[in-house]
């Protein structure tokens, strides 16, 4: 089922409106994203768009593959609200050259940056206030640019407000600027507990031998591939399921056994489908210079969902979560959790930790706190 990753991006979201005809529009805040809106639905896609109930905002992503002719862009509409932006320009600088097609305001009130990669950006263009929502070490990613790091350096000197997507993060950045707020990934709890209702499971995966430890996310230099293929060796009788796209690393680097199944990118609407026919949901982090920092998207998921959960040793999940997730080591641990909860059957104690944590979260709630603190800070 490794096929599934060759398709991994087609068709997968619903479609906007892709405008080539356009008129240059007032936008309260310009956004800058590594990410593409259309591809994995994660931190970004979810503040920005309530952030949009209030604001016009330009969502810019990083240049497509350029083609030799004249500066230009995709425009996408995702409402009145919210446009993306796809620059068709050669490097990130050449941004500016097509930003007065698209924009009539030459003071921004907000500039919003997800990568330090955009900073030559900041030296062309005016914001009242700069923004920085740090979600990840990028810098510590595989193939990131050895500019990175003093992009950063030079980011955080020009924002007035970092916002950062866990404890961890937020301690590296607070020695680095006096006003560092720590703002966690947070959950959209209806939408992932309805894999607790009557959702109907998807046939690439409900024609899967059951019981189920699936994944979803971006498969990259994250994923202890090594654990994943020792543990579905040491269980041939279980599942593995991983879905999501492929992200530096290529096919021929991902274990092969009758027992993992690929099924490729599937759309944020249809996740619950899929949550529901996992009868355990694993997070398999590698232990790494890239997830030293991460805070995963997919915890708050996965506990809205009701599943149980196991997973490596991140950082911000021992200190979040450890109470309620089984965390482990080895493959010989990964097992043994995979056995323990498929056996369990008393879920009260589980259930009760997961009510408590939900209680305390939304992106709704996010948003708010965020809008908050730039109401308080902002120039």
């Amino acid at each position: 089922m490794i096929d599934n990753l060759k398709n991994a991006q087609q068709n997968t979201f619903n479609k906007n409106t892709l405008s080539h005809q356009h008129s240059a529009q007032y936008y309260d805040m310009i956004v800058f994203c590594h990410l593409r809106w259309q591809f994995v639905y994660k931190r970004p896609q979810h503040i920005i768009s309530r952030m949009a109930n209030t604001m016009k905002i330009l969502f810019i992503e990083e240049p497509l593959e350029y083609k030799e002719k004249e500066n230009c862009g995709n425009l996408i509409v995702i409402n009145e609200m919210l446009h993306v932006l796809q620059p068709n320009v050669k490097d990130i600088q050449s941004i500016v050259e097509i930003i007065p097609q698209y924009v009539s305001n030459t003071t921004i009130s907000y500039g919003w940056f997800y990568s330090a990669a955009f900073c030559p950006l900041l030296g062309s263009m005016e914001f009242e206030n700069v923004i920085y929502d740090c979600m990840d070490e990028l810098s510590l990613f595989k193939n990131a640019s050895e500019h990175l790091t003093n992009q950063e350096k030079y980011l955080i000197s020009q924002s007035n407000i970092i916002f950062t997507g866990g404890k961890s993060l937020y301690e590296s950045k607070k020695q680095f600027h006096k006003n560092v707020h720590c703002i966690p990934n947070s959950v959209d709890n209806y939408h992932f507990a309805k894999a607790l209702n009557g959702v109907a499971i998807p046939d690439d995966i409900a024609s899967l031998k059951s019981p189920i430890v699936g994944y979803y996310g971006v498969i990259d230099e994250r994923i202890n591939l090594e654990l994943l293929h020792e543990a579905a060796k040491k269980l041939p009788n279980i599942s593995f399921v991983m879905i999501g796209p492929l992200g530096q690393i290529e096919e021929n680097e991902l274990p092969k056994e009758s027992n993992i199944h690929y099924l490729g990118i599937k759309p944020y609407s249809q996740l619950p489908n899929y949550l529901k026919a996992f009868d355990v949901a694993m997070m398999p982090f590698a232990l790494n210079d890239a997830t030293k920092y991460i805070s995963p998207n997919k915890t708050l998921e996965y506990i809205a969902a009701g599943r149980a959960i196991i997973s490596t040793k991140i950082p911000d999940v021992v200190s979040d979560y450890s109470i309620c997730i089984n965390l482990i080591d080895t493959a010989d641990e990964f097992c043994e959790a995979i056995v323990f909860q498929l056996e369990r059957r008393d879920r009260l104690s589980m259930e009760m930790e997961y009510y408590k944590i939900l209680q305390n979260t939304s992106w709704d709630a996010t948003a708010d706190k965020m809008k908050s603190i730039i109401k308080t800070f902002a120039r």
